[in-house]
């Protein structure tokens, strides 16, 4: 990984749909080089997928909520469930194994309280030995990107 390698990755985080000539000229490599690097970052899994980021509120998902689960089962068994249970919800986002006092937590977007309601209800028939399930609706959304840090490699 050197200079170019991470120039790419960060153009390609800006904009996915850059053609290789485009890149090559922003990173300041021949456009077969380039290409190369590309591939190689590909190869390696540095670069996962590229994927267009969709405005949420276009899809009338105006509501995110922030789930916090705590159960009292810690099972093998049990968290195989619990991802079984929510992998298909296309409403959870994000789903996170913590450390500290909350076990798990959940981002989901949804258009309304009404619809929260029911993917809350859908989570809780689904789930046994849940402890404590609470909720945070986000009012402000201050900072959201999916460009990563590049200086640690």
């Amino acid at each position: 990984m050197d200079d170019f390698d991470k120039k790419i990755l960060k153009c390609l985080q800006e904009d996915a749909t850059i053609s290789t000539a485009g890149l090559s000229e922003k990173v300041g490599l021949s456009t077969t080089p380039c290409w190369r690097r590309l591939q190689i970052l590909e190869e390696k899994g540095f670069i996962e997928k590229r994927v267009a980021i969709i405005n949420k509120l276009k899809l009338n998902l105006g509501l995110t909520v922030i789930v916090n689960i705590k159960t009292s089962k810690h099972s093998k068994d049990w968290l195989v469930n619990f991802k079984k249970s929510l992998i298909h919800i296309p409403e959870v986002v994000e789903i996170l194994r913590l450390s500290g006092d909350t076990d798990y937590s959940l981002k989901i977007l949804v258009p309304n309280m009404v619809e929260y309601d029911r993917v809350y209800q859908e989570i809780i028939s689904k789930i046994d030995n849940l402890y404590d399930v609470s909720s945070s609706f986000v009012m402000e959304e201050i900072k959201s990107t999916t460009k990563l840090p590049l200086n640690y490699i």
